[in-house]
């Protein structure tokens, strides 16, 4: 059996949000993400046969993070850190645990709109 993947084979640091309901005060529930740990990974870029994999899921796949194969995260989670953000769209494992493999999108923040 494979060792699982290595802290020195994942250079990033990464802070875990997931999205949790809360009640807005007026009957309702509005979605806030709220930070429940913190990962090692690393980024790599997907190829075109899993971005059209991806596609054909209806998901969008900028980005493959690789972590270790016992990572709490889940689809729907967001990794932070290093002033990215990747949102979890799925999580794989292969059939030897060796790594937890986390296909995301990349969100891009938008600049402030200064129409002041």
């Amino acid at each position: 059996m494979t060792a699982p993947i290595g802290a020195h084979e994942l250079p990033r640091a990464f802070e875990v949000w997931r999205p949790e309901l809360v009640d807005d005060g007026a009957g309702g529930q509005d979605v806030e993400y709220v930070e429940v740990g913190q990962v090692r990974g690393r980024v790599s870029q997907p190829t075109a046969a899993e971005r059209v994999v991806a596609m054909q899921a209806g998901a969008e796949h900028t980005a493959a993070v690789y972590l270790h194969p016992s990572a709490d995260v889940r689809r729907g989670d967001e990794l932070r850190g290093d002033g990215d953000t990747f949102r979890i769209k799925a999580t794989i494992t292969p059939s030897e645990p060796v790594y937890l493999r986390a296909d995301c999108e990349r969100i891009e923040s938008e600049p402030p709109n200064d129409e002041s």
